[in-house]
């Protein structure tokens, strides 16, 4: 059974700067820049008749191509942080984009996402790091930005059942062009190999 997430992808400039910001706290396990990403919904573990379904739905998405910039650091868990993560801008086509992945999510009969879609590219899990030294470090970088990028397309990603991070395969990319895309059958004997 596949494990699947709809996403942005980071480019490569942006990952880079992203990367600069590994080290200098204990209890952080890094996520490497190839899988850093920003996730849009997030559907579990699916049969391939779901996945099919969901690729359908998503081939269906005609929205345009949308800015996003990266402004901040923050953590979540609170008092017990288990994760430090860069802020995405908010947008209206952001969240509208990601409505629509909700909506195809619900209208295949999966439950609702019962967060609220705090944007996000998560840079670090943590475990057994200090409050303090989480606060020392995001004080230290905290005004971490990036220049907006387009994000031209978003991906439908399948990882493995772990503890997070990685690493994760494009099963396919959907273009933002503002037209449908092509959808893809999971369920044929071409099926890409999920990860078992």
């Amino acid at each position: 059974m596949p494990r699947l997430f709809t996403a942005l992808e980071i480019p490569g400039d942006v990952a880079m700067s992203l990367s600069f910001l590994r080290g200098g706290l204990s209890g952080a396990r890094w996520i490497d820049a190839e899988n850093y990403h920003i996730t849009l919904r997030f559907f579990g573990d699916v049969d391939f008749r779901t996945a099919d379904e969901i690729a359908h739905g998503l081939g269906r998405v005609a929205r345009d191509p949308l800015s996003v910039r990266l402004n901040g650091l923050d953590v979540f868990g609170g008092n017990k942080p288990h994760s430090i993560h860069a802020r995405v801008e908010r947008t209206p086509a952001l969240a509208e984009l990601q409505s629509e992945h909700e909506r195809i999510a619900q209208r295949i009969g999966l439950k609702a996402e019962g967060r609220k879609f705090a944007p996000h590219v998560t840079v670090a899990r943590l475990r057994g790091a200090k409050p303090f030294d989480v606060a020392t470090y995001l004080s230290l970088r905290g005004s971490f930005s990036t220049p907006a990028f387009e994000a031209a397309s978003f991906v439908l990603l399948s990882s493995r059942d772990s503890v997070g991070g990685g690493p994760y395969i494009v099963e396919e990319r959907f273009a933002l062009t503002g037209r449908r895309t092509r959808t893809p059958n999971f369920t044929t004997s071409q099926r890409v190999a999920w990860p078992g």
